[in-house]
């Protein structure tokens, strides 16, 4: 029997692959949580094989995250289920600890069988990524904004430039949840959790004047 912790922060996301899982007789989900301080607590209280994890949890997230749960539970097999396709978020999390790699548009069966295989010990990257990961593991030594799309290099510099996730939307004609999503991403992509830690990053890298 695998033991399970899912870790969401999408109640009908959680709702849902606790409905996937118990169809499967040899996974049991024995906690869930939808916030990383919670996550953090359930694990020092309630034993488990894996843990199920999204890169976007309020508090702390993604790299962080991860490598808290390694330092905290080193024996602990993560595995992500992330809504992010870009191989360069997942090398990330697959450096910083991740057992497995999988994204939320994966059919169930090759989640349980993702599960399973990190559950006994093993290692499982979604095949989709796999290509990728071997192309970013080529281009490692460029910097990391080189690595967003144009949209994301576009709001990058614009927060950076010191506008405003509401004043960027009305400039780009897009919805702040939109903007929102991108600066998400890069942020995920380059490893960075504040926005002094952007701005330092856009003058050392002459993107925007000092």
């Amino acid at each position: 029997m695998i033991r399970i912790i899912i870790a969401d922060d999408h109640a009908i996301v959680r709702h849902g692959l606790k409905q996937i899982l118990s169809l499967t007789p040899d996974i049991m989900v024995v906690g869930e949580s939808g916030y990383s301080d919670e996550l953090l607590n359930i694990l020092a209280r309630v034993s488990c094989d894996l843990v199920l994890l999204d890169m976007n949890m309020p508090g702390l997230a993604g790299v962080d995250l991860i490598k808290r749960i390694r330092t905290e539970c080193p024996d602990l097999p993560i595995l992500v289920l992330s809504m992010h396709i870009e191989g360069q978020i997942a090398s990330r999390a697959l450096k910083a600890g991740a057992a497995g790699y999988l994204t939320k548009d994966s059919d169930p069966e090759i989640l349980v069988g993702a599960i399973r295989k990190v559950g006994s010990g093993g290692r499982f990257v979604d095949a989709a990524l796999v290509e990728t990961l071997v192309f970013d593991h080529n281009l490692e030594n460029r910097a990391p904004h080189e690595g967003l799309s144009a949209r994301e290099l576009q709001v990058f510099l614009m927060l950076a430039s010191g506008k405003t996730v509401s004043k960027i939307a009305d400039e780009l004609n897009l919805s702040i949840k939109t903007v929102s999503t991108h600066k998400c991403r890069f942020m995920l992509k380059m490893n960075i959790q504040t926005k002094t830690d952007l701005v330092r990053y856009a003058i050392r890298h002459q993107l925007i004047d000092g």
